[in-house]
Formats: C-alpha cells, sequence, structure tokens
C-alpha cells in the first residue's frame, strides 16, 4: 500500500513540477511580448535547433497554455505513475524524435507549445497498454482513449496556426518510446 501511495505522489510530484516549469515560462514570455517563442522549432533552420528540446514550454498566449495544461496533467501523470526514470525517458525521446521531425519535415513557421508532448503522452499509453498487456496498462489505455481519444483528429492539417505536424511527431515519438520502453520498471 505504501508503495502505491509513494508512486501516485511520486507521479504527482513530477508532472506538476513540469507543468509549474511551463506556466513559469510563460509568465516570462508574455512579459516580453512572446519573443523567445523565437526560440521555438522553425524548420531546417540550424539556429532553432535548440527549439527541438524547448518547443513544448513555449506558447503562443494565455489561452494556448491553458488547454495544453490539463491534457498534460492527466496524461503525464500517467506517464509520470511509471516511475521518474520512465517519465524523463519519455519526455526527452518525444521532445527530440518529435522535435527533430518537425525541424525536418515541418511547413516553414514557428512551431511552439506543449501539445507535442501531450501527443507524445497519449501515444505512449495507448501504446504501452497494447505492447506489455497488463491489466494497468490496458486500464490506463482505455482511460485514455475514452477521454482524449478524438485528440487523434489533431494530426490532420485543419488550421494553419495549429501545428499539426508537432501532434503527428509528437504522437509518433510516444509510439516508439512506449516500444522502446515497454516491460521496463
Amino acid at each position: 500500500m505504501n508503495d502505491l501511495k509513494s508512486n501516485w505522489l511520486s507521479g504527482l510530484k513530477i508532472i506538476c513540477l513540469l507543468v509549474l516549469t511551463i506556466w513559469f515560462v510563460e509568465v516570462i514570455n508574455n512579459f516580453f511580448g512572446h519573443r523567445l517563442n523565437a526560440y521555438g522549432i522553425y524548420p531546417r533552420r540550424v539556429d532553432t535547433l535548440a527549439g527541438v528540446l524547448l518547443w513544448p514550454f513555449l506558447h503562443g498566449n494565455l489561452q494556448h497554455l491553458v488547454v495544453n495544461t490539463t491534457p498534460l496533467l492527466m496524461m503525464g501523470f500517467f506517464v509520470a505513475l511509471r516511475g521518474p526514470l520512465i517519465f524523463t525517458k519519455t519526455t526527452l525521446l518525444v521532445l527530440v524524435i518529435g522535435g527533430l521531425g518537425v525541424w525536418f519535415f515541418g511547413r516553414s513557421a514557428y512551431h511552439i507549445g506543449a501539445s507535442g508532448l501531450v501527443f507524445g503522452y497519449f501515444g505512449f499509453l495507448v501504446a504501452i497498454g497494447v505492447y506489455e498487456r497488463s491489466i494497468s496498462g490496458l486500464a490506463i489505455a482505455s482511460i485514455t482513449l475514452f477521454y482524449y481519444g478524438g485528440l487523434i483528429l489533431g494530426v490532420l492539417p485543419t488550421d494553419s496556426f495549429v501545428s499539426w505536424e508537432s501532434h503527428l511527431f509528437g504522437l509518433g515519438a510516444g509510439i516508439l518510446a512506449a516500444r522502446m520502453l515497454a516491460f521496463s520498471r
């Protein structure tokens, strides 16, 4: 029972720390008139390669961040329940692989926002349930699909101001992370 409580508490702490960091960056970015968004990903420009690690921390405005916060908290918490090491590896894989996918193949625009990370967590949670086929993994995959299954439409190019590329490559990176990290604890 103590182990279960410990996993819940550590999972809650780690995702809250990430979300608070993203909110802190938004406050600073807002103070500077969102000029920090130039540190996002601009495809095929070497000077924005650092954006591969920074894109989920930058948002166009407060509304953009608010929309990303709840799914980031919920799905990030489920990923964090697997432990800090799996959470960190998953997050880094989504940032780097998803970010590089956007950098190589995205359209010419700045790509920012935590939604790519949200899609990465979504892909991870659903895929890990399929790969491991454990009761808990399948239950979390089912909950994820039930509440956030509609996200999948976000990989389609519908709005010019939405980075569907970060959604698509984030999703793919999350699935890849699940494949690489399945059965590790």
